[in-house]
């Protein structure tokens, strides 16, 4: 059996990476099981604004919604798409501008509500790297650096997160790769597997998120 670790995803760190804009200007990716972008996207109480083919069409509306706020929008772009997984369909939501989709306990408690969700979020201005696995409506394991990981089963991925190459009881983790950890990590729950090709060519159902919706959003640490 192979095993997703943070060398295979080392492109999100390429210049010439699609995620390059999302890892810059702050993202928020959730993976959905069973649940179809369109709901996804009603749950997060997104504003809907249509598909976007390609990833680089996602940015062009991320940069124009810059634009129109000065810098400072009072929403952030979520794209939702369709994608294969363990167990069947899931729904991959990556938000860009923000990272706050994946830490709100009020949208991930809903998403994950009879199935699972999992989201790692990242904003390389603070800088902010989380991990949030839910099952059923609770947090099973949440952390920032994996020393100190909380929800109903904390242990619970120590296992995976030496696998990924990450360290159980590191509380700095200096010098790792935790944005390719957690893309691996997530891999590891979800059977999802992302890549440049499917983030470049995927055909977004897009919505606006405004601020109200993460008025009860946080770490969940």
């Amino acid at each position: 059996m192979t095993y997703a670790t943070a060398a295979d995803y080392s492109w999100t760190h390429s210049p010439s990476s699609p995620f390059g804009h999302a890892r810059g200007a702050g993202y928020s990716l959730v993976l959905v099981r069973g649940i179809g972008p369109e709901e996804v996207l009603r749950r997060a109480g997104a504003e809907p604004e249509g598909v976007r083919t390609g990833f680089d069409a996602l940015v062009e509306e991320h940069v124009g919604l810059l634009d129109e706020y000065d810098g400072w929008p009072e929403c952030t772009l979520a794209g939702a798409v369709a994608v294969p997984g363990e167990g069947g369909e899931w729904t991959l939501v990556l938000e860009l501008g923000g990272d706050a989709l994946g830490m709100s306990p009020r949208f991930m408690e809903a998403v994950s509500s009879g199935t699972r969700a999992v989201s790692h979020t990242g904003n390389s201005g603070k800088p902010i790297h989380l991990f949030h696995w839910y099952e059923d409506g609770a947090l099973r394991t949440g952390f920032e650096y994996p020393a100190h990981c909380d929800g109903d089963t904390p242990d619970a991925l120590n296992a995976l997160i030496t696998v990924v190459g990450l360290v159980p009881a590191d509380d700095e983790a200096p010098g790792a790769d935790r944005t390719a950890a957690f893309f691996a990590l997530a891999e590891h729950l979800t059977g999802v597997r992302v890549t440049e090709e499917l983030l470049a060519g995927a055909a977004y159902r897009t919505g606006l998120i405004p601020e109200e919706a993460y008025d009860e959003a946080g770490p969940g640490l």
